[in-house]
């Protein structure tokens, strides 16, 4: 099968074919001719797979030829990243066709959007600066005639549920849905169950990262992360590596250390201005970092196929988190490394991890890493006690040889995956 097979306008095929495509993946494959037919679709595939060209070329065969007095297309997306991937997308494949498409989210300006909105055929949006365009009556919905919300489980998890029922309480019945997702929890599913018309459903594979990504956890004391960091990736230089911590305040903080190591390092979190966040992704994308520093608000939004390494500093929250972090690396059918670092407090979420895996991911000690070293004792701060007082300082805390090791690892007796390579070697080339 090719992309002749769809039968595209031929302003789409031209862009397809200069886009370098040929060969349709299982998502597109499946998706595409039901799309094309005027289906409602639940569409379930993991990341990387091409959902977003599933739902973009169809759009733009439909559009194609028409006129009309207002948007006809809108996609909805949970981070601005990812809208503005959807929206590069579009403009790939969409480049013979001369229908516009513009982003829609927050942290920049208003009104050079509204005045795009004006010409729009398609609008890529996250839900909150859309609904800001919606109160103004600065976008037109009247002519619309395909919805597409995408990463529907991320939008769930970020609170955007009521206001994307807010949206569609202000768009024509009539119309075309398409629902993408890497997961598919209980709550997304009673949302497709409201907007969905007969749908048909397209999943590919099951939920899980890709087989071409290589698991490994590595437990270490909460102190010594950044320690087995630098030294994992200094025993191999990968490609290029992302790594994801749950705070913005260790992203920024994490991204500084390694900067100072002398790495090629950016940071990317919700603090930093569109400016700064486009020039954090697109330096990863074109070689200028070597490792990107992210909060999950990466995780959606990051298209970078030769990724290496994914390493997740701090273990994330979900596994359905966990997936998606990890679909990161190991992209059109390249190869893929994910590391994983974690604490003795982890171990609900590595079984967690495990069963959506379907097997214990492998555990990995180094052996020439110093386990052992005790966490610094933070200085006093205010004035010394009064000699003879009954305040007595504190002394620190000092570890005996091998506690912080056995603090770290004593669960793994009952996990029975630990490894210790003799190479001591973490990182693999790929």
């Amino acid at each position: 099968m090719n992309f002749k097979t769809f039968n595209f306008h031929p302003a789409v095929a031209a862009g397809v074919v200069a886009a370098g495509y040929e060969t349709p993946t299982p998502i597109q494959a499946r998706a595409i001719p039901r799309v094309l037919e005027n289906h409602d679709i639940m569409g379930v595939a993991q990341t990387g797979t091409g959902k977003t060209a599933a739902f973009v070329l169809p759009i733009l065969n439909r559009l194609m030829g028409k006129k009309r007095a207002g948007v006809g297309a809108l996609i909805m997306a949970p981070t601005r990243e990812l809208a503005e991937q959807i929206h590069q997308a579009i403009e790939t494949f969409g480049r013979k066709t001369r229908l516009r498409s513009v982003t829609v989210y927050g942290g920049v300006g208003i009104h050079p959007q509204i005045e795009k909105l004006k010409r729009a055929d398609i609008v890529v949006a996250c839900p909150g600066r859309l609904l800001d365009h919606i109160s103004r009556r600065t976008v037109d919905f009247s002519k619309l005639e395909v919805l597409v919300i995408d990463e529907a489980d991320q939008m769930f998890d970020m609170g955007f549920l009521p206001d994307i029922r807010r949206i569609l309480a202000r768009l024509p019945k009539k119309r075309q849905t398409l629902l993408f997702s890497a997961t598919m929890p209980a709550e997304i599913r009673r949302l497709a169950g409201d907007i969905l018309r007969n749908p048909k459903t397209v999943q590919v594979g099951t939920v899980a990262p890709a087989d071409t990504v290589r698991h490994a956890l590595y437990p270490v004391a909460h102190h010594l992360k950044t320690a087995l960091l630098l030294k994992l990736l200094g025993d191999t230089t990968p490609r290029s590596a992302l790594v994801f911590t749950r705070t913005k305040y260790r992203a920024k903080s994490l991204g500084k250390k390694l900067e100072k190591a002398g790495y090629r390092c950016a940071s990317l979190q919700g603090n930093l201005s569109q400016g700064r966040r486009q020039a954090a992704l697109d330096g990863f994308r074109n070689g200028t970092y070597q490792i990107l520093v992210a909060t999950d608000i990466a995780a959606r939004g990051i298209d970078v196929t030769r990724v290496s390494h994914v390493i997740n500093y701090d273990i994330p929250s979900t596994p359905d988190a966990y997936i998606h972090r990890i679909g990161r690396t190991g992209r059109a059918t390249r190869s893929g490394e994910a590391f994983t670092f974690i604490t003795g407090e982890d171990k609900v979420m590595v079984r967690a991890i495990n069963r959506i895996i379907g097997a214990s991911i492998e555990q990995r000690i180094l052996s020439d890493f110093n386990y052992d070293v005790a966490p610094s004792v933070p200085k006093r701060k205010g004035p010394r006690p009064v000699r003879g007082s009954k305040t007595q300082r504190s002394k620190p805390a000092r570890a005996s040889k091998g506690r912080a090791q056995r603090g770290a690892f004593a669960w793994l007796s009952n996990q029975g995956h630990g490894k210790r390579p003799a190479s001591g070697r973490g990182l693999q080339s790929a």
